[in-house]
């Protein structure tokens, strides 16, 4: 697609209707090869991370954007494109919100993967498109909100643009994936997104609060929790981000704080944000819970999540050992392949079989261990016996040093 082209690209309109849906849906049909995907949400702005556009391109039937919460099933567009391949730029950022819609790929070619396995070096949308097609795709509305109605014809253009250059992008990839002998490692990733499983709620998401780490007291901890509560009870009931009622830090300062008072707690000018006094009473009563509770939360939960690698050498300095040869052996790996090294193993993976290597050790079981925490079949050929040779040699000991002259 040349900038000719682009530039005559006609307006946009939004498909809004489920007349026009349906029509679109037979023009779909009509069309041939790879459709290329993308959906826009609100993050930031709303409390869910629903589509608000979808945006749909197709050789043969052209450009389609799509307003999710007017259309509501997509269904019939489901039954067309379900078995043909999808083309997406980071395709486990959108297929949740598309699967809330009832669109999934059997199959898709992740542009955005496919740029981290040829090595390139920056892999967003605009750089990838500007480095193999020599395209500038300005993305100034990448952050903006979609949520928001009427959608102003400049960024219709731009999330039209972001679908009608993923195809060209796609086949430019494929040559290069099979110039370099990737294109197995390619369809493996590709179908690894696919299958992967959503993360389960966090049992206690309040946790994740920032900053929540400094407070160290019982109360103060059960108010971090009751704050959290209530702000994310507010978020949901007004889809809107939580952050934008109030920020973290406030819900901290006020958690610190302890205010023994409403008039206390209006009193805190740290605690800020455009709904820290519109529902004062809210954020007091959640204090007050915090105080009156039996429920304290303890500060330490139990879980399988390692130590950080800065604390291995105290805490287990055998497996500092381990990992330190094994991210060097992987280094060079990565180096050899133009892969980079997180895309070569899942550094979790290592760090877990470096923990808890399996014995006897060998080839195979390292295999093993690396198979069964979820590593694909070519990062285990590429990666377990470099990872075996590491461990090898973290267990010799040290060369003696070469006794100094008399």
């Amino acid at each position: 697609m040349s900038d000719e082209e682009l530039i005559e690209t006609p307006q946009r309109t939004v498909i809004t209707t489920v007349d026009d849906f349906h029509d679109a849906v037979e023009l779909i049909a009509l069309g041939s090869g790879p459709v290329a995907v993308d959906a826009e949400r609100a993050s930031g702005f709303r409390y869910s991370q629903r589509a608000y556009l979808i945006q749909l391109y197709r050789r043969g039937a052209g450009t389609f954007l799509f307003d999710p919460p007017a259309i509501g099933e997509f269904a019939p567009l489901q039954s067309v494109i379900g078995d043909v391949e999808w083309v997406l730029h980071a395709a486990s950022q959108d297929l949740p919100c598309l699967r809330e819609v009832g669109l999934d790929p059997e199959r898709v070619f992740d542009t955005e993967l496919a740029a981290r396995l040829l090595g390139i070096p920056r892999v967003g949308l605009g750089t990838v498109v500007e480095e193999l097609l020599g395209i500038h795709l300005a993305k100034e509305h990448s952050a903006a909100d979609w949520s928001t109605r009427p959608l102003p014809p400049s960024w219709l253009e731009y999330a039209a643009l972001d679908v009608e250059l993923l195809l060209d992008l796609r086949d430019s990839m494929a040559v290069l994936l099979k110039q370099q002998g990737k294109e197995r490692i390619a369809v493996q990733e590709f179908a690894a997104v696919v299958a992967k499983e959503e993360k389960a709620p966090l049992a206690e998401p309040w946790r994740r609060l920032t900053g929540i780490h400094a407070l160290r007291a019982d109360r103060h901890l059960a108010a971090a929790r009751e704050l959290w509560l209530a702000r994310d009870a507010l978020a949901r009931e007004t889809d809107t981000a939580p952050g934008r009622l109030v920020p973290d830090a406030s819900l901290l300062v006020a958690a610190k704080a302890l205010p023994a008072s409403r008039r206390e707690l209006a009193a805190l000018k740290q605690f800020s944000g455009r709904a820290s006094r519109s529902e004062l009473d809210r954020w007091w009563a959640a204090i007050e819970r915090a105080l009156t509770t039996d429920d304290i939360p303890v500060h330490r939960r139990p879980t399988d999540t390692l130590p950080p690698p800065r604390s291995w050498s105290d805490k287990n300095p055998d497996a500092d050992a381990r990992l330190k040869n094994a991210r060097a052996a992987l280094a060079v790996v990565s180096e050899e392949q133009n892969i980079p090294v997180e895309n070569l193993l899942t550094p979790d993976f290592l760090r877990r079989v470096t923990w808890n290597p399996p014995e006897p050790l060998t080839v195979e079981t390292v295999s093993e261990s690396l198979r069964s925490l979820g590593a694909r079949p070519w990062q285990i050929e590429l990666t377990a016996q470099p990872i075996l040779q590491a461990f090898v040699d973290a267990r010799q000991p040290p060369e003696s040093a070469p006794e100094a002259d008399s």
